[in-house]
């Protein structure tokens, strides 16, 4: 650019050139000092705002007061509006493990008294003497996040506790411990016997319950049917898989209600007493296999005979 000067004191006219940038830098000088001008303006106003009885500055300073205090407030409200959902939530995560802690205290027979979850534990001590001080928002968010993962830990510890108990539960509706005849008593144990029929010494593979015909006979544990049948020794036969590969078989039964892969509970009435098959007079043949060995029954019914004085102080001890 050339800027021509024109002057009375001047011979003749001077031409003066200017860059591009030259015309640029002169820009931005002159914005810069605008800018620096307004801030220390600002900055004075600010500083001695209140000494100026100026109406207008002073309203002005009041609501960028007030406007600042709002704020404040309302960042206030949001953070403690944030600590009540965590607080809520860390009182249903405790609710929850509370109602966990009784179920799993009563299914391991724990005694009522000794771990009452409902109830706050007592804490106490000496007022301290040093480094007591305010806690700081920061902290107190750092303490709710450590007792919301300390909860989440306790939680999963108990889940795996109570698969556990409930395994052991499990497994112990299939250990045939309840009686198949609600009353009556021991005719024959298990074990080596005079045979009634032939007269000759046999090995028993189970026990005889003598009982009125018709007595309903429960399932000594929970499984499923594996056989129902006529057999010619055995009469109306059913055969009760368990866990761990054992079997329990009721025989000489004058009627069966249930079919091959039904799923009977411990203690469901499976058939009824009688006198089929191979048998002197109506009872129950009733036997405890594992993988097809035959075991003494009375191993698996010593603590319901302990429960049923009618059976108990009328049976045999098994060899």
């Amino acid at each position: 650019m050339n800027i021509i000067l024109v002057s009375d004191s001047l011979a003749k006219s001077r031409i003066v050139t200017i860059s591009q940038s030259q015309i640029i830098m002169a820009a931005m000088g002159f914005i810069s000092a605008g800018f620096m001008f307004a801030l220390g303006t600002y900055w004075v106003t600010m500083k001695y705002a209140v000494d100026i009885q100026n109406p207008f500055i002073q309203s002005l300073i009041s609501t960028l007061t007030q406007q600042k205090t709002q704020q404040a407030e309302k960042d206030m409200r949001e953070q403690l509006n944030s600590l009540a959902v965590k607080l809520g939530e860390l009182q249903a995560r405790l609710m929850r493990l509370d109602a966990f802690g009784d179920r799993l205290g009563k299914a391991a027979g724990i005694k009522p008294t000794e771990f009452r979850f409902s109830e706050t534990p007592g804490q106490g001590g000496p007022a301290p003497s040093f480094g007591a001080g305010e806690i700081s928002y920061a902290d107190f968010q750092t303490k709710i996040a450590e007792i919301s993962r300390i909860l989440d830990d306790r939680a999963d510890k108990l889940g795996v506790l109570d698969s556990v108990l409930m395994e052991g539960r499990l497994a112990a509706k299939a250990i045939p411990t309840t009686l198949p005849v609600e009353s009556g008593y021991y005719s024959s144990n298990f074990g080596y016997r005079i045979d009634p029929i032939n007269g000759r010494q046999a090995f028993h593979t189970g026990v005889d319950f003598n009982a009125p015909p018709g007595s309903p006979i429960l399932a000594a544990a929970g499984g499923v049917v594996s056989s129902a049948e006529r057999h010619t020794e055995y009469g109306n036969m059913v055969d009760i898989n368990h866990d761990n590969g054992l079997t329990t078989r009721y025989a000489h039964m004058s009627r069966m209600i249930v079919k091959v892969g039904d799923v009977v509970l411990k203690g469901q009435k499976v058939g009824e007493l009688g006198q089929t098959g191979r048998a002197t007079g109506p009872h129950l043949h009733f036997e405890v296999r594992e993988n097809s060995v035959p075991l003494n029954p009375n191993r698996f019914l010593s603590f319901a005979k302990a429960q049923e004085p009618a059976v108990a102080t009328k049976s045999a001890r098994a060899p």
